[in-house]
């Protein structure tokens, strides 16, 4: 197989290179990424030990206790446990000619019985050079095939990618991230989280990682905190109550946050969010940062930073539809899903043309939208002299039932907690003020978000001259 004999390649390039000498451990699904390695010939130059610890007490006796096996900590104490082990053992006599390394992996693949979500986590500490400091790769993976086999071999691929990667494309992050699916497909595995770190990823950021896996079509959404660290999604989703407010921020105004304060006052009197832990989420779509053409990384990023210094949690999805960005929350969380969107947005929901791929068209949507009891926080907007709400907007009068039916049912609930003197603010028109050298601006968005805007000059911000 074409498959076989190019993942065969990628390892018989490891075993046949003298630098690198390390321990492959996995924990779960077998050892699928040392097999790779022993079937390509040549790996008593590369493995300096291979090994399973699948019995929770031989586990704990080797890496330590941990509340659960299948988590980036386990993962994290695999790796530094074997890295030190190896530096230790091995130091003396072949610290001058090898660069160690420590594979890790710590899966749950399908059971016998089905049904259970099947992931790991997955990653490499390695010095790129002999007696070098460590750098490491940590990803999170989904296997989406419906065989154990099936799966299990998928995740020796992309293991085998990841050290290959980690050894021979270090210096080229982007290059590295994309060849991680070599010989697999975004239907068999998917990648949702990637973090490096250490010496040789140093100019690395990791939010443009998390960008580039969504880009890529590795994920379908990716996600990072107020203070950059980028985030497994499911791991921080599970058994939350989601408000999430999608926009462009560019910039984040006072409208933004007013939103999110309204909707946070309604959202938590549900009594359906009593008792559960609130994340609040500002979501940016793969669309909206290509809507001017292509991705700019720059532009994202000042997005992010403002963000985050709003104290915002990031998702990047590629969820066009609102129906698919809530069926992604729900399947990571049995919490109450609530959406933040403004009277334009709602509209936008009732335009039948946008629902022309799925054979049910806008109801089929609808369905999927409001499938588990979903709501939409709508905020009021300032059109023709007049403020249109929830209660008062009026759509095509073929859809005006449906409308009608939904807000009856409590589909939307009305903002109308505003602050009134906030509805004239537009994205479009703070953006104009800022590279125009208007200052009203900086009145528009938040004290953090002025800050910084002048501090970075971010949107085409010039600094008035001395006088």
């Amino acid at each position: 197989m074409e498959l076989a004999a190019d993942t065969l390649q990628k390892a018989l390039r490891v075993n046949l290179d003298p630098r690198w000498y390390g321990t492959i451990a996995e924990i779960g699904a077998g050892q699928e990424v040392a097999r790779w390695f022993f079937r390509a010939g040549g790996a008593a130059g590369t493995v300096a030990k291979s090994m399973s610890a699948y019995d929770m007490e031989v586990s704990d006796a080797v890496y330590g206790k941990s509340s659960r096996y299948v988590s980036k900590d386990r993962l994290q104490r695999m790796l530094d446990h074997e890295f030190d082990l190896n530096v230790e053992r091995l130091g003396d006599g072949r610290g001058d000619t090898n660069a160690f390394f420590a594979f890790a992996d710590t899966v749950v693949a399908r059971s016998f019985r089905g049904g259970n979500e099947c992931h790991g986590w997955m990653g490499v500490k390695f010095q790129a050079h002999v007696r070098d400091e460590p750098s490491q790769i940590v990803l999170h993976v989904r296997m989406l095939d419906v065989e154990a086999s099936l799966q299990q071999e998928a995740l020796g691929i992309v293991g085998v990618n990841l050290l290959h990667g980690a050894f021979f494309q270090h210096h080229e992050p982007d290059e590295l991230l994309q060849s991680l699916l070599d010989r697999l497909t975004t239907g068999r595995i998917e990648i949702d989280m990637i973090e490096m770190s250490g010496i040789e990823f140093r100019a690395v950021d990791n939010r443009l990682m998390a960008l580039k896996l969504v880009e890529l079509g590795l994920s379908g959404a990716a996600m990072f905190s107020p203070d950059r660290e980028v985030l497994q999604p499911s791991e921080v989703l599970r058994k939350k109550a989601i408000l999430v407010e999608r926009g462009s921020f560019r910039p984040p105004t006072v409208v933004n946050m007013d939103m999110l304060d309204s909707a946070m006052a309604k959202f938590e009197a549900d009594r359906e969010v009593a008792d559960r832990e609130i994340l609040v989420l500002t979501e940016l779509t793969m669309a909206n940062l290509k809507a001017s053409g292509d991705l700019d990384r720059r532009d994202f990023l000042a997005r992010a930073d403002l963000l985050g210094a709003c104290g915002m949690t990031v998702l990047i999805s590629d969820y066009v539809e609102y129906h698919r960005l809530a069926a992604y929350l729900a399947w990571r969380t049995d919490g109450r899903i609530g959406i933040v969107m403004g009277v334009p947005s709602l509209i936008d929901l009732f335009d039948e043309d946008s629902y022309n791929d799925l054979p049910g068209g806008i109801l089929e949507s609808f369905g999927r939208l409001f499938k588990n009891d979903l709501k939409l926080f709508v905020y009021p907007m300032f059109r023709d002299d007049e403020i249109v709400t929830v209660d008062s907007l009026e759509v095509s009068e073929q859809l005006q039932p449906l409308y009608d039916y939904l807000a009856r049912r409590g589909s939307f609930v009305d903002l109308d907690n505003y602050k009134p003197d906030y509805l004239r603010i537009l994205s479009r028109d703070v953006l104009r003020r800022i590279a125009s050298g208007d200052a009203e601006w900086e009145s528009m968005v938040p004290p953090e978000v002025c800050s910084m805007i002048k501090k970075r000059c971010f949107f085409g911000y010039h600094p008035p001259e001395p006088d």
